[in-house]
């Protein structure tokens, strides 16, 4: 299992992205490196039509990378989505904490973000109950058996994940 790492999961339409831009914004005014891995059920493409890197890739790259001074972006044909666990492996080595969006199937540790006006019922304790589920992200009161914590402090979701994935207390 790998330690570092914590799921924040939702329906769509909830608030995980904008969530997670404020728990890093804290994680990283603390001084930690962060990955995030996002996951996507639909087709994305960051390589446009008419760019070169998009020329190499629909030439037949099986890989591409384009570098700059500031940062890399790498385009990688696959014939099925590698797994959360090989992709931490692969691309996360250097970082304190990675955090993920999506993955609601996966095995890591889960946060569930919920807002009562989304859905009345969560993903991870609803007709099914998820065991690697850490704590629930919301806006309203809920009884639950892992901690709830309020959707808008940033700095307390921030405490959680610090306390619970990084020193894994």
């Amino acid at each position: 299992m790998i330690s570092k790492a914590v799921s924040f999961v939702a329906k769509s339409g909830t608030g995980k992205t904008t969530l997670l831009e404020k728990v890093i914004t804290e994680l990283k005014g603390r001084g930690y490196r962060i990955a995030v891995i996002k996951h996507d059920a639909h087709r994305f493409d960051i390589d446009h039509p008419g760019k070169d890197s998009h020329r190499l890739t629909a030439a037949g790259a099986d890989t591409m990378v384009i570098t700059s001074p500031e940062k890399l972006a790498l385009v990688k044909q696959h014939a099925e989505a590698p797994s959360i666990e090989e992709l931490i492996a692969t691309y996360c080595g250097d970082v304190d904490l990675i955090l993920t969006e999506g993955f609601k199937k996966g095995g890591l540790p889960k946060i569930e973000v919920h807002r009562k006006e989304r859905s009345a019922t969560l993903i991870c304790r609803g007709e099914e109950h998820d065991p690697t589920l850490l704590a629930v992200a919301s806006d309203e009161p809920l009884e639950l058996d892992v901690p709830v914590l309020d959707i808008n402090n940033a700095c307390q979701v921030a405490d959680f994940v610090e306390k619970h994935i990084i020193h894994g207390t």
